[in-house]
């Protein structure tokens, strides 16, 4: 019988230095309520000039390590899901493995834009199944300040800097009941980060395939866990705009008391956003043992992914 994976621990790491909506309003035409009314957004975090992905990612990384009790020496494999690595290689998903001193780990990078957390869950989901791995580091981490323009004003006050973490490994309870994943070409140039450029959207475009594809995943991935809507007790969306996660919450008949957002304090942060999400409402006691959480995203590709997880952490509010 094959192993059952699941979230043995998570972590999270955010940049110190905030960035408000006021800041925005003194470099372009823009201001605070009318980014607060069409994103939900008052703030996101920023890196300063030496701090890198390879940053964020090792301090998320030692997080969810401590929170699963175990040792960098412990991890089999490393998974960074990232826009924005330190470089085209070496991966940053090996500098953190040097980082950490996961001297038996593996590791690589995958790039799926902010669908990357769940694309990397789920090729960790496979690997302890089939036993070729215990235990599996998945991180998503990103830098977007460093590659937006600031002369756009309908990108530049989406994105934020920030790295979450999970240890996947096999669980006795519970577990990822069911992972979804799709891709579709050609929407290719919806949304995109050209090498040494900045980021590129047709933000119409994105808001009316998000709309639609989240609440399609979420309600696909339910079915192949055998689950429907009303059997969510939380769930965790992509945080790219209020509007967006609103209309994925109602398509699903979900209060949104259900529904975790921190968009608000950190804006897009591309496949961070997911998995700091995750932690912090872990952390908050918003997520408990046999819980149902709904984890959906969608991103440059276009791509989209959506996964069940039954937790099987004891407790919350770790530190």
């Amino acid at each position: 019988m094959n192993k059952k994976a699941g979230i043995l621990g998570v972590g999270s790491y955010l940049p110190n230095k905030i960035v408000d909506n006021f800041y925005f309003e003194k470099i372009m035409d823009t201001s605070d309520e009318w980014i607060k009314t069409r994103t939900g957004i008052s703030e996101r975090r920023m890196v300063d000039e030496n701090e890198t992905t390879s940053d964020l990612s090792t301090k998320a990384a030692l997080n969810a390590i401590k929170c699963a009790n175990l040792t960098p020496q412990d991890i089999d494999l490393i998974i960074v899901a990232t826009a924005t690595p330190d470089m085209a290689f070496p991966s940053t998903a090996c500098i953190v493995q040097e980082n950490i001193g996961a001297t038996h780990a593996a590791a690589f990078d995958i790039s799926v834009a902010c669908s990357g957390f769940i694309y990397g869950i789920t090729i960790a989901k496979q690997f302890v199944e089939t036993e070729m791995y215990k235990n599996i580091l998945v991180i998503g981490a990103e830098a977007l300040s460093r590659a937006v323009d600031y002369n756009d004003r309908s990108t530049a006050i989406l994105f934020g800097d920030g790295a979450g973490a999970v240890v996947i490994g096999n669980v006795d309870e519970g577990g990822i009941l069911s992972t979804y994943l799709g891709s579709d070409g050609k929407g290719k140039d919806v949304l995109t980060l050209p090498v040494g450029d900045s980021i590129k959207m047709s933000g119409s475009d994105v808001y009316k395939f998000a709309v639609r594809i989240m609440g399609e995943a979420s309600l696909k991935a339910l079915q192949m866990a055998n689950l429907d809507a009303t059997e969510i007790d939380c769930l965790i969306p992509h945080q790219a705009n209020i509007r967006i996660i609103e209309a994925s919450a109602k398509r699903l008949k979900l209060d949104m008391d259900k529904v975790y957002v921190n968009l608000n304090k950190y804006g897009n942060m591309s496949a961070a956003s997911i998995p700091v999400a995750l932690d912090e409402a872990y952390r908050q006691g918003k997520i408990n043992k046999g819980d149902n959480v709904v984890l959906v995203g969608f991103g440059g590709g276009l791509t989209w992914g959506a996964s069940v997880i039954n937790w099987s952490i004891q407790g919350g509010k770790n530190e």
